[in-house]
């Protein structure tokens, strides 16, 4: 133990002896959490919906009131008023304005004749997102103005009440998970598998070669200094991620528990899977080349940007195996769910048993000569 602790204690000294690497390691994800997570998955607001109204009667002035009422209140758009349908629609091709609604002429008289009344609206579906909300919106208004101004006493319609368990969650709650096990990823990475790759190609696994350390004492002494790396950059991803995502879940008690044991989790599996990978690696171009290939393969197909109910069945496979997966669902149960023990059982005993194994399988293979 005191030659495992030993070979522990020199590569903790190595790590904080270049904050720098520390910092490094923790930037791109804090970065990729406040840029994607302010960038992506929000409402769409302020787009800009040109009128054309051929109308002006008293329906089509019920209708602006609907659209003045959108941008005072959710302002997902605002109207801008256009005089001719094709100056608009051209406006839309061209992208000065995001949609056009054509209310026809006579159109308030066929409200009030029951004369199959239409409104037309220009969206420009190349951009899937914005052309989805604002079709979503009006889809919204048209049906609130078909609703009649007295109810039937008896229900006749078949309708759908949705209740939501929690409350909305922005994306940059729901990235937050996926940064936290990056974060301990390029912490694996960078100061596990390139360091050791490094530490080999300059000689420095030489040295214990002319000592009694056994195999297992070296192969776990790196394995558990890496380990502490990534528990340490998961921690500090965890609470400042946290505080800038506005979860209050890090201070409770309990909470921390299940999140400290996920890390630890994570840590050991990250820490296996990586040493398995490289225990045969003596080149150090190699480490540095499979990153960015590794970085796609697994963080990916987890689930952290998308939903894996999504993939393809060969990519869904790739999930099942990837200890991502379970370390970003189990982060989600937590800080988004809060959901406790139970809810993170089966991702603990994957990542215990997936990083034990890979260590297991590892060692073995490590080769104590020249």
């Amino acid at each position: 133990m005191t030659r495992m602790f030993a070979i522990i204690e020199r590569e903790m000294r190595k790590f904080f002896r270049s904050p720098i690497l520390m910092i490094m390691s923790m930037m791109l994800p804090l970065v990729q959490l406040v840029i994607l997570g302010n960038a992506f998955g929000g409402k769409v607001r302020g787009a800009r919906v040109a009128v054309v109204d051929y109308d002006h009667g008293p329906q089509a002035v019920k209708i602006r009131e609907k659209f003045d009422s959108v941008a005072v209140n959710i302002a997902t758009f605002t109207t801008i008023e256009y005089k001719d349908e094709r100056q608009a629609r051209e406006d839309v091709r061209t992208g000065k304005v995001d949609a056009a609604v054509v209310i026809p002429a006579q159109y308030s008289r066929r409200v009030y004749a029951q004369d199959a009344p239409r409104l037309g609206l220009v969206v420009d579906n190349s951009d899937q997102f914005m052309s989805s909300s604002i079709e979503a919106e009006m889809q919204s208004l048209v049906d609130a103005l078909n609703a009649p101004v007295i109810q039937d006493r008896i229900v006749k319609n078949i309708a759908l009440q949705i209740v939501e368990l929690y409350p909305y969650v922005e994306y940059m709650k729901y990235l937050l998970s996926g940064s936290i096990a990056l974060a301990m990823y390029i912490s694996v990475m960078i100061g596990g598998g390139m360091l050791y790759i490094d530490d080999k190609a300059r000689g420095v696994h030489e040295g214990y070669l002319v000592t009694p350390i056994r195999k297992l004492e070296l192969v776990m002494g790196l394995n558990i200094a890496g380990a502490i790396k990534a528990v340490l950059a998961g921690i500090s991803i965890t609470v400042i991620g946290s505080l800038m995502a506005g979860l209050g879940v890090i201070f409770h008690p309990m909470a921390m528990l299940w999140l400290l044991l996920l890390i630890l989790g994570t840590s050991i599996a990250f820490n296996g899977m990586m040493f398995l990978m490289m225990v045969r690696v003596d080149d150090p171009l190699v480490p540095r080349a499979m990153f960015g290939v590794l970085n796609t393969l697994l963080f990916f197909p987890s689930g952290a940007i998308y939903p894996i109910a999504a993939f393809p069945h060969w990519l869904r496979a790739i999930a099942i195996v990837d200890p991502f997966t379970y370390a970003i669902h189990g982060f989600k149960a937590i800080l988004l769910k809060d959901g406790g023990f139970v809810a993170i059982q089966t991702d603990l005993i994957f990542l215990f048993v997936f990083g034990i194994g890979t260590l297991l399988i590892a060692t073995p293979l490590f080769k104590r000569t020249l």
